[in-house]
């Protein structure tokens, strides 16, 4: 293992739905150290739709890392490009996602089968960029998950010039299972990440996929570079708390829950002035209370008042004031 500790030692997973730009920004009162991912943006999305509404982030969120969905190696490269233009620090090309919305587009997991393909994209995106150009993927799809399979796909990769890659540690099944059953049924296999960082330890791989404590996210940084943490980061943010110091040596924030919602409500309140609805950006801290005594009531009080159109300033301090101390 290199002695370098990477700035993706742990990052946030992308999610559709769930990484928006508001739960970023919460996620970053929590840690300074954690590497970001938005949610899959489609190459159409930006060349032809709203990229303001698709690309903007707030300056608090670097580090910040786009995924993009595509492969069209043109199209991947003028959305990088303008990714970069952006102010995106990393462009992370999407060869993991099994939905068939996204098979349709010739995207995600299926690209597996296309090592040449997926090579092509990342050469034009490492052309037309300075910024790193990184692929997360799977450990094979439907019944192409032998060694062979996954070595074969990340060699032709890995000759196009990445040098980075996230490996969901299971493999997709493309017919068949949904993309949520696609999260939980293909069985976990950690040791074969493991032999990717044993075969090229000049890569850089991070590990994604069932990380529900930190003493399992400790014991794969002995093998890997880094974890990647979904549904945990977003089910149970506050278990982030830690990461700082724990993972990265440096002082944690060291803030109490009700300290974060404290400083939650500045922004609530710019986002409000934008024309934002409340519930679209309070929801990500559904979970903000995860586990302990209060939660439930947390939930619910903050559930409904953000489904009142009428919910504003007076309400977010209203709930503050009920919250718990020293939690």
């Amino acid at each position: 293992m290199n002695d370098i500790i990477s700035p993706r030692r742990i990052s946030l997973a992308p999610m559709i739905d769930w990484t928006d730009l508001h739960y970023r920004y919460f996620l970053r009162l929590i840690s300074k150290r954690i590497w970001l991912y938005t949610e899959m943006i489609a190459t159409g999305a930006i060349l032809h739709g709203d990229k303001k509404r698709h690309l903007d982030f707030n300056a608090e969120e670097h580090p910040v890392a786009l995924q993009l969905g595509g492969s069209n190696p043109a199209d991947l490269a003028a959305c990088a490009k303008i990714a970069e233009d952006w102010g995106y620090d990393e462009i992370n090309l999407n060869v993991g996602c099994p939905s068939s919305k996204v098979q349709s587009g010739m995207f995600g997991a299926c690209l597996m089968a296309h090592p040449e393909l997926v090579a092509e994209c990342i050469s034009a995106m490492n052309n037309a960029v300075k910024i790193p150009v990184t692929v997360k993927t799977r450990l094979g799809i439907d019944e192409h998950d032998s060694w062979e399979f996954l070595e074969k796909f990340l060699t032709s990769v890995k000759s196009a010039g990445c040098d980075t890659f996230i490996l969901h540690a299971r493999k997709a099944w493309l017919k068949g299972l949904s993309p949520r059953e696609n999260r939980e049924i293909p069985p976990l296999d950690y040791e074969r990440v493991w032999k990717v960082k044993e075969l090229w330890p000049e890569l850089e791989i991070s590990i994604n996929g069932g990380f529900r404590s930190m003493d399992v996210v400790e014991q794969n940084l002995a093998h890997v570079d880094g974890v990647m943490i979904g549904r945990e980061a977003y089910e149970n943010p506050f278990a982030l708390a830690c990461v700082d110091s724990r993972f990265y040596g440096e002082p944690d924030r060291q803030l109490t829950r009700k300290q974060i919602f404290s400083e939650m409500i500045p922004y609530f309140e710019r986002r409000l002035a934008e024309g934002d609805h409340l519930k679209r950006v309070a929801r990500h801290l559904l979970g903000l209370y995860h586990g302990v005594d209060g939660g439930r009531a947390y939930r619910r009080m903050l559930s409904e008042g953000t489904n009142n159109k009428a919910g504003d300033r007076a309400f977010l301090l209203e709930l503050y004031d009920s919250l718990p101390d020293g939690i």
